[in-house]
């Protein structure tokens, strides 16, 4: 008996992500041919989640730079497209037809013959997203439309891995999607900081990688230039201030990011000192 081809893979990357997991594979369950799942070593019931979805798991450590695990997830992907989620992320209907006509018209014979004619083919697309802050969608401060290359061809992408806010690469042209892509992270305040203590962790670690020294200088830039140019950004340019209350408490959050990042530089950089 012939096996299926596998048009689309849909790939995962998760960490403990029990409450957001099940509703995202419900979303793409009746349009992925299979679905990839890279867990870091969950200890709640990620993976018996993933695995109830049928989803192929595979699990391992988890490093700072996500993107590592989000890597594996691709390169086990079998599909000769891959859509990567992440599992705060849902699959609207009008997304999911629109991808399934991408795809249609994207086949393996439609790409041969683009390719005999010498035109490029398309070997992703940016979908736009909304992304939803303590429950409600940021229409302004720069959050929409937030475009995100998430639906690739096999073998053309790949992620650099060395930065927590890095895209994914592309080896080749670009074409973008209209549906958006449904994005609930932050649902608390607890889970901001939560994950924020991650990020402004990596800042610091960057820092110290660049090996910058503490003092007067990176102090006030990280201090009162980073955290106010970025609060007038998200808050009066980009308009966040028309998204009420949750617009100033993103755009004021995220400011916050480079001061707090900073105390974790200088803390490891004074104790790295001593240490010496």
């Amino acid at each position: 008996m012939e096996k299926k081809k596998i048009v689309l893979s849909v790939a995962l990357a998760v960490m403990n992500e029990e409450q957001n997991l099940k509703a995202c594979l419900l979303s793409v369950g009746d349009l992925a041919d299979e679905i990839v799942v890279v867990d870091g070593g969950s200890t709640d019931k990620t993976v018996d989640v993933a695995r109830e979805r049928h989803a192929k798991v595979i699990i391992t450590d988890n490093p700072p730079i996500f993107h590592i695990n989000k890597q594996k997830a691709l390169d086990a992907c079998r599909g000769e497209w891959i859509l990567q989620l992440d599992a705060d992320e849902i699959i609207t209907e009008e997304l999911k037809n629109e991808i399934v006509s991408v795809l249609g018209l994207r086949s393996s014979s439609m790409i041969h013959e683009l390719r005999t004619k010498n035109q490029e083919p398309i070997n992703g697309y940016y979908i736009p997203r909304r992304n939803y802050f303590l429950g409600k969608w940021l229409r302004k401060g720069g959050q929409y439309p937030d475009y995100v290359i998430r639906l690739v061809r096999k073998g053309y992408a790949s992620f650099p891995c060395k930065s927590v806010h890095e895209q994914i690469y592309i080896d080749g042209k670009l074409g973008y999607l209209t549906n958006p892509l449904f994005h609930y992270s932050y649902r608390t305040v607890e889970e901001y900081w939560k994950k924020a203590d991650t990020y402004t962790t990596l800042t610091a670690q960057e820092l110290i990688e660049r090996k910058i020294k503490p003092g007067f200088s990176i102090k006030l830039l990280y201090s009162i230039f980073k955290p106010l140019k970025t609060f007038i950004l998200l808050y009066f340019r980009h308009k966040g201030c028309m998204d009420g209350i949750n617009g100033f408490k993103f755009a004021l959050f995220s400011s916050l990011h480079h001061p707090i990042a900073y105390k974790k530089f200088q803390t490891v950089y004074t104790l790295k000192n001593l240490s010496v």
